[in-house]
């Protein structure tokens, strides 16, 4: 769908703000995170990208027919005004999702705030979340006092749909033109828990460097320690079908360059000294500004942080188990496994030699972080263009899925992937009814080559009225 105001803000916003160029808040040139949808599946931002390749009763789940899965995300932050305060707004758009064809719906209840919109003896509640409607970029405050993912459990059971919730991970933070919120900012004791950048100008923790996203540093152990307890809390949700972690990463190239990952980092290696940042990466380096030549450590500081991500995935399906041991335990990621180690993050399976493929950047060990083992189920963003569906390598919806199955392989039992059908095309190159026949075309074209379809994010569909063309691409994949 067409935003060219939205196109121009974020541009401009992220000409404003600098960041680095593979993070979410930049180079993406989508709809900013904290506008409509948050890029929740975390898209982390690609550098390039080749086109031409009243309370319901608690009821049990309906019988559903064994195919594979259909997921759609609901956005916290685009479908507040929705969904805030009105169960039967909710209703009302999880029976369009049941029409449609969809089987599971992904609630998002920890947007990138950090606070929350479950029961946690933690999370600080939601209070307000700022979304794009009629007029410009508004607050919208939570005034209800029932449990938004009660709420949503209850009513889509009813309906007979799965509901999973996501939560951003590794933020605690934002801040926007109405406003700041999070742990972060409320908590000033904490602001050892915010990520540190390697900046030119030297290493500096994200508060003092304005970042309006603050990200945690993912190798803290009290943030860890922490981030544990809400997914603890949030399997404690007994109906809850699943739970998927979003942002479970690290921001960028750029971070984290505390003293914290400093000291862990010299322990993993075994050194007592190490020129700092220097032997890793020099002073500012972003994704696309690598040196030719690489530092001394700087295999062994990707595969570190692959590490950390990968020691805390395990962490994390571990208590949800110990809490639910019915929940499906799994994570967000963008498909774009070529760059994703600028996050700090290997989705594949173990099995999968990464240094046999990507010898440049992956050390021979890195394969061992591969955490997809530790998933019961994975979504793939395929976040292509609309003129891109088709094809076997990354940068089309169909060589994302397929290439996200042949590095996951049997680690993980439900790898499902598709688009953003809101934030595709920025440049305004495919007019609508192209981008409708993409929406059709990607469910069989994603649903056939992993092990079932995704779609990012509800609120377009709404905002458009493509329902139709959804329902159209599920019915074609399942052969009606």
């Amino acid at each position: 769908m067409k935003r060219t105001l939205i196109t121009v803000l974020t541009l401009a916003l992220a000409a404003t703000l600098g960041f680095s160029a593979c993070g979410d808040e930049s180079g993406r040139f989508k709809t900013p995170e904290w506008q409509l949808p948050d890029p929740t599946p975390d898209p982390v931002t690609p550098v390039t990208q080749d086109d031409s390749t009243g309370t319901d009763p608690v009821t049990p789940p309906g019988p559903v027919v064994e195919t594979k899965p259909f997921y759609i995300w609901i956005d916290a932050a685009a479908n507040f005004p929705d969904f805030a305060n009105s169960k039967d707004n909710i209703r009302r758009d999880l029976q369009l999702a049941k029409d449609t064809g969809f089987t599971d719906v992904v609630v998002d209840v920890r947007p990138t705030t950090g606070d929350i919109l479950f029961s946690s003896s933690v999370g600080t509640p939601v209070a307000w979340l700022g979304a794009w409607v009629t007029g410009g970029y508004k607050k919208f405050e939570r005034t209800a006092d029932w449990d938004y993912l009660q709420a949503f459990i209850e009513i889509g059971h009813s309906l007979g749909l799965r509901v999973h919730a996501a939560m951003n991970t590794m933020v605690g933070g934002n801040k926007t033109s109405l406003g700041q919120q999070g742990l972060l900012y409320r908590d000033s004791s904490k602001k050892g828990w915010a990520t540190s950048y390697n900046l030119q100008s030297g290493i500096m923790n994200a508060i003092d460097a304005g970042q309006s996203t603050l990200f945690f540093n993912p190798a803290h152990p009290d943030v860890q320690a922490y981030l544990l307890q809400i997914i603890k809390d949030l399997a404690s949700y007994k109906d809850l079908d699943g739970i998927f972690l979003d942002r479970c990463r690290y921001t960028g190239l750029q971070t984290d360059f505390s003293d914290e990952s400093k000291k862990q980092f010299m322990d993993y290696i075994g050194v007592v000294t190490l020129e700092w940042p220097s032997d890793v990466l020099p002073a500012g380096t972003t994704y696309s500004t690598q040196p030719s030549k690489k530092p001394k450590y700087y295999k062994k500081w990707l595969e570190w942080r692959a590490k950390v991500i990968h020691d805390f995935i395990e962490k994390a399906h571990d208590i949800a188990h110990e809490q639910n041991p019915n929940i499906k335990f799994g994570v967000y990621v963008g498909g774009w496994y070529s760059q994703y180690y600028d996050v700090g993050v290997n989705w594949a399976s173990p099995n999968y030699n990464t240094s046999a493929y990507f010898s440049d950047w992956a050390s021979s060990d890195y394969k061992n972080y591969g955490f997809a083992d530790h998933c019961d189920h994975m979504l793939i963003g395929a976040y292509a263009s609309p003129g891109a569906v088709y094809g076997t390598g990354e940068w089309t919806m169909q060589g994302f899925c397929r290439q996200a199955k042949q590095k996951i392989g049997e680690s993980c039992p439900i790898v499902a992937g598709g688009p953003d059908v809101g934030n595709w095309d920025s440049d305004n190159k495919y007019t609508q009814e192209q981008e409708n026949a993409a929406i059709t075309n990607s469910v069989k074209a994603c649903y056939d080559a992993c092990d079932g379809y995704f779609l990012f994010d509800m609120i377009h569909l709404k905002q458009a009225d493509q329902w139709r063309y959804a329902k159209a691409g599920i019915d074609q994949a399942l052969g009606k």
